[in-house]
């Protein structure tokens, strides 16, 4: 009995000094991941119409058919009304002012107006002034603002000899992207901004799975390349991603006596 107690003792301490091998962890390559294009792939042409197309036909758009705006454009204004406008308040008629020169300036603390219509993607051109006479500083200046579906803005402000943040002067997307570049007019001449913009996808679940995009010519000037929309624009507090469907474009009325100006907008949808 001692003889195999003594046997049993040797074997366990035999396997405790055993070595016990462990599989290594199979490395992941994060390394950025070559682009194939399948339709390129497999035998190449040897003649050119194998890689011609004939359809689809793109439809024809006329440049300059609306007094200056594309033929398939929606004319959101045009100086003689604003009959596509309403409250962003109540949906009762837009109460900004109509002006004599076919521009409409800010009704001050009357509040923002927006379209009557919802869109999504867009391509929009909008013109806007600054006061001529300078009063304030700072985000008083002459701020203002486009707010595609209603939640993303893209600021508008006086931005001549008048320093602020800078993911809160002219041309940003406010408090997410900086501008490239600050390409202002003079203080009570028009700027015009061109935006590409194409909306963001949720699933069913409304959770976010592609990212909004923004594209701002301001003056012709490439200021925002194809920046992410990471979320609404707050003053305060972090960008929110609640799903949604279309939505208007909105302007601002920033309650501090702005008398920004707009004129000539349009729209044309991208989806």
């Amino acid at each position: 009995m001692k003889y195999i107690l003594t046997a049993v003792l040797a074997l366990a301490l035999f396997s405790c000094k055993e070595k016990v091998e462990v599989a290594p962890l199979e490395e992941t390559d994060n390394s950025p991941q070559e682009i194939i294009y399948e339709e390129y792939t497999g035998v190449e042409p040897t003649k050119p119409e194998e890689t011609e197309i004939y359809e689809p036909v793109p439809p024809t758009v006329q440049p300059f058919a609306q007094n200056g705006a594309p033929s398939d454009a929606l004319i959101l204004f045009d100086g003689s009304n604003l009959d596509q406008w309403i409250s962003a308040k109540d949906s009762t008629a837009a109460p900004w002012i109509l002006n004599k020169d076919g521009s409409m300036t800010v009704k001050d603390k009357a509040g923002d107006i927006q379209t009557k219509q919802n869109f999504g993607s867009v391509q929009l051109h909008v013109e806007w002034k600054s006061p001529s006479e300078v009063q304030r500083e700072g985000q008083n200046r002459a701020n203002s603002g486009v707010f595609l579906q209603g939640i993303y803005e893209v600021q508008i402000l006086d931005n001549n000899d008048n320093d602020t943040y800078v993911n809160g002067q002219v041309g940003s997307i406010y408090k997410q992207h900086v501008p490239l570049a600050k390409a202002s007019v003079p203080s009570g001449e028009w700027n015009s901004y061109d935006i590409i913009y194409h909306e963001p996808v949720f699933n069913e679940e409304g959770k976010k799975i592609r990212s909004g995009t923004i594209t701002v010519l301001h003056n012709g000037i490439l200021i925002q390349d194809h920046v992410e929309i990471k979320g609404t624009t707050p003053y305060i507090g972090w960008p929110k991603n609640e799903a949604h469907g279309k939505g208007p474009i909105k302007l601002q009325d920033h309650g501090d006596n702005s008398r920004v100006s707009y004129r000539n907008i349009w729209v044309r949808e991208l989806n």
